[in-house]
């Protein structure tokens, strides 16, 4: 069987009635079979055909994750300047700075409530007692009135002293008010504030007044006068402070008139 090897398209054999194979001299009509592109026509055109826009999808993800680190910083920017833009309208205008007052009365530092609470101090009031002798030392009210004792500080009932159970800086005061029933050129007193420490044999004074010629020019009239002494002073553990006045029968009946106090600074 021969065929014309000048088509490209394989040979059409026709078969009559009788089965017999008879061969055509013309060219059959009929479309054959197409063959398909080569393999590597195929990948070629398979490329250029994947993703949108011919960019791959691995390079559109990175673009588009570019894209929302982006707007995700400029929202945090956006963001702080507001919080900053609250804080500066919650803000108060500066006040305008005052004229420096007179400070009256003894300074006392800021401290908060529970330092307070247990911070060495004590304020006593007058304890009214007739004395005969001089140079007694006076005895107090630790609990009347406005009086107290607090943190490292002990009122000794038997000899009037203020005992400090804890070394420090301490401010020391004292005031007495006396009566004179006859005055005269000659009225004086004494007023002091000692203390009495361990391995002292005698007492330490730390604070002395003595008050003369506070009488009217009118003798033997009634005259009211004072004495007031206060100081830091450097106190050590179990030291005994004590007050003394020279006619402790001439106080006044004013508790609030005669008071002793300290507390650490």
């Amino acid at each position: 069987m021969s065929y014309d090897q000048s088509y490209p398209f394989p040979q059409v054999f026709l078969v009559d009635d009788s089965g017999r194979p008879q061969h055509s001299a013309q060219p059959p009509g009929l479309i054959p079979c197409w063959s398909f592109p080569p393999a590597q026509q195929r990948l070629r055109s398979r490329g250029k055909s994947e993703g949108c826009m011919g960019i791959r999808p691995g390079v559109a993800l990175i673009v588009l994750l570019l894209f929302l680190l982006v707007f995700a910083a400029l929202g945090f920017e956006a963001y702080q300047i507001m919080n900053i833009q609250k804080e500066l309208r919650q803000v108060e205008p500066e006040t305008e700075v005052a004229a420096p007052q007179k400070q009256m009365g003894f300074y006392e530092p800021q401290i908060s409530g529970e330092d307070k609470k247990d911070r060495p101090a004590a304020h006593v009031i007058g304890r009214i007692e007739i004395r005969h002798q001089d140079f007694k030392t006076l005895r107090w009210e630790p609990k009347t009135g406005q009086a107290f004792i607090s943190g490292g500080v002990a009122y000794r009932i038997e000899d009037g002293a203020l005992q400090v159970n804890e070394s420090g800086l301490y401010h020391i005061y004292s005031r007495v008010e006396l009566f004179f029933g006859k005055c005269s050129s000659t009225s004086s007193f004494d007023h002091s504030v000692f203390v009495r420490r361990s391995g002292h044999s005698s007492p330490l004074r730390l604070m002395e007044a003595h008050r003369m010629g506070f009488c009217s020019q009118q003798p033997s009239r009634t005259f009211t006068t004072d004495s007031f002494l206060s100081s830091a002073q450097q106190l050590k553990k179990y030291d005994r402070v004590f007050v003394n006045i020279s006619h402790p029968n001439l106080l006044s009946h004013s508790h609030y008139g005669n008071f002793f106090g300290l507390y650490q600074i």
